[in-house]
């Protein structure tokens, strides 16, 4: 899976890698707020959660669970 981990204690509930994830990977849980990976198998590797959280609660791996589809 592309985001590798999501450092809990870390994660303040801001919802940036939420809304900055364009496949609908991440959720917060609805009981505190804490971001998790809800669909990993989506994860397009394009590191807008990494880059875009304040707090440096999210790692993502270069390697995708499956691989993308050839364009041709």
């Amino acid at each position: 899976m592309a985001v590798n981990e999501i450092a809990e204690v870390n994660c303040t509930g801001c919802n940036a890698c939420v809304d900055s994830c364009p496949m609908d990977v991440l959720r917060l849980r609805p009981d505190d707020k804490i971001a998790y990976i809800a669909h990993g198998q989506d994860c397009i590797v394009c590191f807008n959660c990494e880059r875009d959280c304040p707090t440096d609660a999210i790692m993502v791996t270069p390697e995708r669970a499956k691989p993308m589809p050839s364009p041709w």
